[in-house]
């Protein structure tokens, strides 16, 4: 059986936690926040403004030679301003289980996200998770925090009033 594996970040945000919550609880958002040659596209047609417990998005992202693969996640815990959950129903995963934590801290906001993740495929996933996986992960998480940076500015750039 392959192993799970877990990814943490940490980031913060010079926006208050109403900006965050509104920007980051907004599936319309997320190809924003996603390298463009991940070709990360919602399918979903009717899956709301704000996230909802229940909500079912569904994605074609491409992550490997530009394949399209379907991903469907469930939004499974929302509290407002403070935390929302992820877990895939359908995908590339055999578990994907993503936390957003939003914390207000002086000047912005701490926002915080943990992965837990399983790659099929037995030893051959873990194989394929030290060469490439988590390197891409890893890449996705980078690319978001340039983003935000560049949609909310650096941490300490511009403190709140």
């Amino acid at each position: 059986m392959s192993a799970t594996y877990t990814l943490s970040t940490v980031l913060s945000i010079p926006v208050s936690l109403d900006d965050a919550w509104d920007f980051f609880s907004r599936p319309d958002n997320l190809a924003t926040i996603t390298p463009p040659h991940l070709g990360f596209t919602i399918l979903s047609k009717y899956h709301g403004k704000q996230m909802y417990p229940g909500q079912i998005i569904e994605y074609h992202v491409k992550p490997i030679l530009g394949i399209p693969m379907y991903w469907m996640t469930e939004i499974t815990h929302v509290v407002d301003r403070a935390y929302f959950v992820d877990e895939q129903r359908f995908g590339p995963y055999s578990l994907w289980h993503h936390q957003h934590h939003f914390k207000a801290i002086p000047g912005g906001v701490e926002m915080t996200d943990i992965v837990h993740y399983k790659i099929p495929g037995w030893w051959l996933g873990d194989l394929a998770h030290t060469l490439f996986v988590r390197k891409q992960l890893e890449h996705i998480f980078q690319f978001r925090t340039q983003k935000v940076a560049e949609l909310f500015g650096k941490w300490n750039e511009k403190p709140l009033s």
